[in-house]
């Protein structure tokens, strides 16, 4: 059985960018565009299968979220991949998500104010992952707290991928579980 993703709140959150850099990047080739709408992707390594991926270019058509779960069904056919795994390798941004997981790793408090980085193993796109943030005054507590007693947390704030990682930004609403 293979898991699909039907969250249009994080597919409506894949940019274009990343999508035809990812496409360049695994065989497929630019055919067409048309400015301001659409880019036409295939491969000619695969002429048999004659799979054409459409990348609209705004995020702000109405049907945007549709046409990225389209286009994840396509690449799951002919990469033969789950769309987990792809869109793992696609998600850039996804503002005001909440974020569960265990903190394990807390640097050193700032000196000048109560507050300091840490290091939370959450659950981004079905995979454990190492997510960076940076906390203050009872939020930093709490994590504190939390990694001295191993206690799960949660927290709600702005997931940006950075390198091969993920950081999270203006973290909020910080819960021990």
């Amino acid at each position: 059985m293979k898991a699909i993703v039907c969250d249009g709140e994080v597919l409506s959150h894949l940019q274009p960018l990343a999508i035809e850099t990812y496409l360049q990047a695994t065989g497929w080739h630019e055919l067409n565009r048309v400015p301001d709408k659409v880019s036409v992707w295939t491969r000619d390594a695969f002429p048999q299968d004659k799979l054409k991926i459409y990348v609209p270019v705004d995020q702000e058509f109405d049907d945007y979220s549709r046409r990225m779960y389209e286009l994840m069904e396509t690449l799951e056919q002919a990469e033969q991949r789950s769309q987990l795994d792809i869109i793992s390798e696609l998600i850039t941004a996804v503002p005001n998500i909440q974020i569960q997981g265990t903190v394990i790793q807390i640097d050193s408090p700032n000196p000048d104010q109560l507050s300091g980085n840490i290091v939370i193993l959450g659950i981004v796109i079905d995979k454990l992952r190492k997510i960076q943030t940076e906390l203050f005054n009872h939020e930093y507590i709490l994590a504190i707290k939390a990694y001295q007693e191993r206690l799960p947390i949660a927290c709600r704030g702005d997931l940006i991928k950075e390198d091969s990682g993920f950081v999270l930004k203006n973290p909020h609403d910080l819960v021990l579980e």
